[in-house]
């Protein structure tokens, strides 16, 4: 077993792009700042000051192919954490170490890896190659040690090409043993918009992405952030099904494949164009709305919903039919209570609600943002019937939360402090080239620390998000939380919409090197992505 450690990130550098982002860490060019190693000595520094319990807790996650039964007959050739998808949640306390073998198992020439997603860990256990290691290649193992040193709701993935979009991915829970909230019990729920080993793989929906949409026949511009919204009044009586739209539709004019891209999906909430991709399913906890998961508890318990969007191109609109929910974090921080009837979910994003149990059987549904399809599971408390898989509970069109209208509570809020460094993120392009990037150049792997935005530690950061583009952007910051303004909620991945901006500030207290990018898998791949660096 392998351990990464101090001298294994070093190695990385052995590897052309690795090369690239450690040299740019070592040399002092005027072209290129010197940055902190992902695996030096301030990192090394930032790890003794977390209090740590001095328990260890360690799992070995087996990445390899498996068949996952998805309900009602579904079955689909993926990737997976030792057979499931979702994969066994990872509980532990707040200030435990987690100690976590990686066993690749995946087919040859697959190398992937693991980001602790939320987690503000130390920079070299943050599973992003080529920056911080290098890739774990197929039949290799390495182990991740970390301290734990935030409670929250947190989820686990590959940093490796498309591979978020496969099932290789797990809740990750880190309790607080002073937990301030009163519930009787919890459940974790998972969404995910599926299309490996059904209608294609990620690979292939990335390959026909990447064409573009240039000179299709697109019967009007359905790059317009201008288009109106579906009348969501009118939801009661669709036919959701699995899929609303035909994989195998004839393609375009031009004779380009059609299969995966996702033509007119439209949100008024999301500010327009809803996603890209067209997904046969939609999954919570890793079963089709046909044969759902369920939860079974007793009228009157009050249940903690802790909310994971793992999907790759879709938001989520979530409601509990005869139900209200009351939000109590978001990406593992608090805010003040609110109580809303459903809330929107980006990709990458948590959130975690109570709600207190009703009598009978009432349907979890994950509306798929814009793109006429549902998710859903069930709770269940008493006697009667299920609800047909295509339900649409009247909640999904009642007062909708996003995070713009939440506050951190007071024990998290960032004090009033003079900003020391400004960077304008200015997301770019479009899906006409499908030339996704940010500042207008696509993230460059072969020299990640090419155009790094440099910040020291000790210093309050703002970041400007200037979307210039037609479609919305859910961007995760690693190893950070950020705040929205001034008393806005504390996160590490927000929604920005079209045409819109959003400033989010934090405090450089964690040293290394930090991918700053899109939650949309493909926006990402494509090269949607920064790199936020201290200087040394």
């Amino acid at each position: 077993m392998n351990s990464i450690n101090r001298r294994s990130v070093l190695l990385a550098g052995l590897g052309v792009a690795g090369a690239g982002a450690l040299a740019a860490c070592s040399n002092g060019s005027s072209t290129t700042p010197a940055l902190v190693n992902p695996s030096g000595p301030a990192v090394a520094a930032a790890e003794k000051k977390r209090k740590g319990t001095g328990r260890t807790q360690k799992v070995t996650l087996t990445a390899a192919p498996a068949v996952l039964d998805l309900g009602g007959g579904v079955t689909a050739k993926s990737w997976a954490f030792s057979g499931h998808a979702p994969g066994k949640e990872v509980r532990l306390s707040v200030g435990d170490t987690l100690a976590a073998e990686l066993s690749n198992q995946l087919p040859a020439k697959a190398a992937t890896s693991i980001h602790w997603h939320g987690i503000a860990l130390r920079n070299d256990m943050d599973g992003v190659p080529p920056v911080t290691q290098q890739t774990v290649r197929a039949g290799a193992t390495i182990t991740y040690r970390f301290i734990t040193d935030a409670p929250g709701t947190y989820f686990f993935h590959p940093h490796v090409g498309a591979q978020l979009d496969r099932g290789l991915y797990a809740p990750l829970i880190v309790e607080d043993p002073g937990e301030p909230l009163s519930y009787d019990d919890e459940w974790v729920v998972v969404l995910d918009d599926w299309v490996d080993g059904v209608t294609g793989t990620p690979d292939e929906v990335l390959a026909e992405l990447r064409q573009g949409m240039g000179g299709m026949d697109m019967g009007g511009d359905s790059g317009s952030s201008g288009h109106e919204g579906h009348d969501m009044g009118d939801m009661e009586g669709m036919d959701m099904g699995e899929d609303s739209s035909d994989p195998s539709a004839p393609s375009s004019s031009d004779g380009m494949s059609m299969r995966f891209m996702m033509m007119g999906a439209e949100s008024e909430l999301l500010g327009g164009d809803a996603g890209d991709v067209r997904y046969p399913y939609h999954l919570v906890n890793g079963r089709v709305p046909a044969d759902p998961a369920v939860y079974r508890g007793k009228p009157g318990r009050r249940v903690r919903l802790r909310i994971v969007n793992a999907g790759g191109d879709t938001a989520y609109r979530v409601a509990l039919g005869g139900h209200k929910l009351t939000l109590t974090h978001t990406d593992g921080f608090p805010v003040e209570h609110q109580q809303a009837d459903a809330l929107l979910i980006g990709m990458g994003e948590r959130y975690d609600v109570l709600v207190t149990l009703g009598d009978g059987v009432f349907p979890l549904v994950a509306l798929a943002e814009g793109k006429d399809a549902t998710g859903m599971a069930l709770v269940r408390t008493g006697s009667g019937g299920a609800p047909k898989a295509t339900v649409l509970p009247k909640e999904l069109n009642g007062r909708i939360l996003t995070a713009s209208q939440l506050r951190a509570t007071d024990d998290v809020r960032l004090t009033s402090k003079k900003v020391d460094r400004v960077h304008r993120v200015e997301l770019t392009g479009g899906m006409d080239k499908y030339n996704w990037a940010i500042n207008g150049k696509a993230f460059d792997m072969a020299d990640p620390a090419a155009n790094p935005l440099t910040i020291e530690e000790g210093q309050r950061v703002r970041l400007d998000f200037v979307n210039t583009t037609q479609m919305w952007h859910p961007m995760h910051l690693h190893g950070h939380t950020y705040q929205l303004g001034d008393t806005g909620p504390r996160k590490d991945t927000a929604i920005v919409l079209p045409k819109k901006k959003l400033s989010v500030v934090f405090d450089a207290d964690n040293p290394g090197q930090w991918m700053l990018h899109c939650h949309n898998a493909y926006h990402a791949e494509v090269g949607m992505m920064a790199l936020v660096a201290y200087r040394t």
